[in-house]
């Protein structure tokens, strides 16, 4: 599989990641459903005989217990992938409500916790889940950094900062990455996260590619209705018209495509995302090896020039309905 330099990083991560979102299970009120520690294992060793050489990950999956899963599954393999976790959701003892933390101590206390489930000395990317106020993301930030000089990470970074959150943080220690949200149906990034990552040598590596399912070609509204009653996507805001709806109509426009360069319509959508020159990697999450091989395939797909353009042609014109 092809690699890419992680930003100002030595990481030549493969342009693929495995997420583990969804091997968290339904423990929690953000969880997938019910899920087999067994095929998660399985999937794990999958990804890494295939090429793919970091895995993403972070305690709020499942409350620790995709670290814990990834843990077990390192120690069966000879692999040594790349680990990619986050702070900053912590949750209480019996209770699944994530409050976002990012205060020093907390965050001291996560990255042990982490260290621990995952069975590891040193965690190659510590991310910051999600932004908080300037003051908190700089103490976090200021924290980070610390644990960077004890040895405790070699690389740290954000996810879902915005430009601006980007440039007050790098003021303090350089940034490695940042892990948006990226997709066919989800291109905010593109407007000021992406140059301004590419100006100061940040890499990007994306989540949600296909909109948590959306965009795999196996999704509709009858599939929907019978998903497990604890998966979250029960209340996400794109499983909502009018997103649904055209996120619909843009799979069947896209499996147009497909048939023609002879892949699958989730193919195309993670392709579209590495074609852009400001991503680095993109995290697919699969729950059992049969969705695993249904994903890998895109690292190779090659969007032409005029196949991108389509796409992104007919984007335009359906937001222009929305306006």
């Amino acid at each position: 599989m092809n690699k890419k330099i992680l930003g100002n990083s030595d990481m030549d991560i493969s342009r693929l990641g495995l997420g583990s979102w969804a091997i968290g299970g339904d423990i929690g009120d953000w969880g997938w459903g019910k899920q087999s520690e067994q095929d998660s294992i399985n999937t794990i060793h999958a990804a890494l005989e295939s090429g793919i050489n970091w895995i993403d990950t972070a305690p709020a999956y499942g409350l620790g217990n995709a670290e814990s899963v990834i843990g077990k599954a390192l120690k069966q393999t000879h692999y040594k992938p790349f680990v990619f976790t986050k702070c900053g959701f912590i949750w209480n003892d019996g209770e699944s409500e994530l409050n976002l933390r990012l205060d020093k101590p907390s965050i001291i206390a996560e990255i042990d916790a982490s260290l621990h489930r995952l069975n590891v000395d040193v965690i190659d990317l510590y991310q910051i889940h999600m932004p908080c106020s300037d003051d908190e993301n700089e103490e976090a930030w200021h924290t980070l950094a610390e644990l960077k000089q004890q040895g405790k990470i070699r690389h740290i970074g954000v996810s879902n900062f915005s430009d601006k959150q980007l440039d007050h943080v790098h003021a303090i220690a350089p940034i490695t990455s940042n892990q948006p949200p990226y997709s066919l149906i989800n291109r905010e990034i593109e407007e000021n996260v992406q140059p301004w990552c590419q100006q100061h040598n940040v890499g990007i590596i994306n989540h949600s590619t296909m909109c948590w399912g959306l965009l795999s070609g196996a999704m509709n509204k009858a599939r929907f209705a019978q998903l497990d009653k604890r998966d979250w996507r029960h209340k996400c805001g794109a499983y909502k018209d009018p997103v649904f709806s055209l996120a619909l109509e843009l799979v069947e426009f896209l499996k147009v495509m497909a048939e023609r360069k002879n892949c699958s319509v989730a193919h195309l959508s993670i392709a579209w995302t590495l074609a852009n020159p400001a991503t680095t990697g993109s995290i697919i999450g699969a729950r059992n090896t049969t969705q695993l091989e249904g994903l890998l395939g895109a690292a190779d797909l090659h969007l032409t020039s005029t196949e991108y353009a389509t796409i992104n042609a007919f984007i335009r014109e359906q937001q222009a309905t929305l306006v």
